[in-house]
């Protein structure tokens, strides 16, 4: 409540504090109301009610005095925080005006409600104002906080996907707080699917650690995900700079040499050197014996491959060839391992055809010449595995 009788006060200051002329009205009722306004501007908000109270007990008012006494009230009321003189004025005050100043009263209203506690007037205020065609920021604020306050997590999903949708068929960014609040609504409200898309349109249109941290954190457990993407997930990781700890180089580097990878598992531990990561610390010994197991892997797979690639292109389904393909990637040689990969996959028979077309989106995706293709193959691969999965996060990847 504290923020929201902030944003209170801003409102009822915004709307309502100015210095007030007494041209066109009455000394009795203008000289009180330009006092109202100094007392304001200096702080001292009891005082300037009593001033507005001395301008308002004078008889034969015209409209025009009162609706300026009303907006004095307003503000001065709210100052001193008595709430329910400043709703008082306001509702008065908002039969009395047109055009975006009615919105911006029934705002106004909105927000005193809710500081009162008053949930139901707040929400039918905050009606009013929309309707009055106020649609801005605060308005969205303070309607999230009381769909908040009342537990009415299916109603912020609601209102939060239509603004989403609404920013993209328009083409425009949709806003991060948007993306958030239906997110968190989404989330406890059980809707996993859901929650799982707003996350990935956080990341590909903001993509800041923590929201990679989050999903990635998330994603393995997701039903039916396959343990054979566990070094899919930490490329990912490391791939978004959310790969930090030691012991995640670690086992990256270890899943990358059990893969006959050795090439990638030399990097992956290059870059825990790099970051201070590896080579400190215990165990450091450890971490220079793992270095130099991957550079002896390495050596025998250079020697190795090529005789590999000519077998795998001798087998009678194209499974060794997507392999040894992927292996020629991370040795450097991308356009010659996607060359492979693309045989292996017309020679077909393969046992898990998805996860080739992701090998071959990945490795797309680091070469000059076949890059424009990556985002086309990534889009395609299909399946509930954990395949689908990875193939967009790279496909958001590409795209920030």
């Amino acid at each position: 409540m504290k923020t929201l009788r902030a944003l209170t006060v801003t409102l009822i200051a915004a709307g309502c504090l100015t210095v007030v002329q007494a041209q066109g009205m009455r000394p009795e009722v203008g000289k009180p109301l330009q006092q109202a306004g100094e007392l304001l501007k200096a702080g001292k908000a009891k005082e300037a009610l009593a001033k507005v109270r001395e301008a308002d007990a004078v008889g034969g008012k015209t409209a025009a005095e009162q609706t300026t006494i009303d907006r004095m009230k307003a503000a001065a009321a709210q100052r001193a925080g008595d709430t329910a003189t400043a709703i008082q004025a306001l509702e008065a005050l908002f039969d009395k005006v047109g055009g975006g100043e009615k919105g911006q009263v029934a705002e106004q209203l909105a927000a005193a409600y809710a500081q009162q506690r008053n949930n139901a007037k707040a929400n039918e205020w905050v009606g009013k104002a929309i309707a009055a065609g106020n649609n801005g920021g605060t308005i969205k604020q303070l309607q999230s906080y009381l769909q908040s306050a009342s537990g009415d997590y299916g109603a912020i999903a609601k209102d939060a996907a239509a603004a989403v949708n609404a920013a993209e068929q328009a083409g425009r960014r949709p806003e991060e707080g948007d993306l958030l609040r239906l997110a968190d609504a989404q989330q406890r409200t059980g809707n996993n699917g859901g929650y799982s898309n707003t996350l990935e349109k956080l990341l590909l249109n903001y993509p800041k650690k923590d929201y990679w941290n989050a999903h990635l954190a998330r994603l393995p457990r997701k039903p039916g995900f396959g343990d054979r993407f566990t070094l899919d997930v930490m490329r990912l990781r490391l791939a978004s700079g959310t790969l930090s700890k030691t012991e995640d180089f670690m086992e990256m580097a270890q899943l990358a040499l059990q893969a006959g990878l050795p090439a990638e598992g030399k990097k992956i531990i290059e870059k825990g050197f790099a970051a201070g990561a590896l080579g400190t610390g215990a165990e450091a010994d450890r971490h220079k014996r793992l270095k130099d197991l991957a550079e002896k892997k390495l050596a025998e797979s250079k020697g190795a491959i090529a005789g590999q690639a000519s077998e795998a292109g001798n087998e009678k389904d194209g499974n060794s060839l997507v392999q040894v393909g992927y292996a020629y990637v991370t040795l450097g040689e991308v356009d010659k391992g996607i060359e492979l990969i693309e045989s292996g996959i017309k020679k077909g028979s393969l046992k898990r055809p998805e996860d080739a077309k992701l090998r071959l989106g990945m490795a797309q995706l680091q070469s000059a010449k076949a890059k424009a293709k990556a985002t086309q193959t990534l889009r395609s691969v299909q399946g509930a595995d954990g395949a689908n999965d990875i193939a967009r996060l790279w496909v958001i990847l590409g795209a920030v």
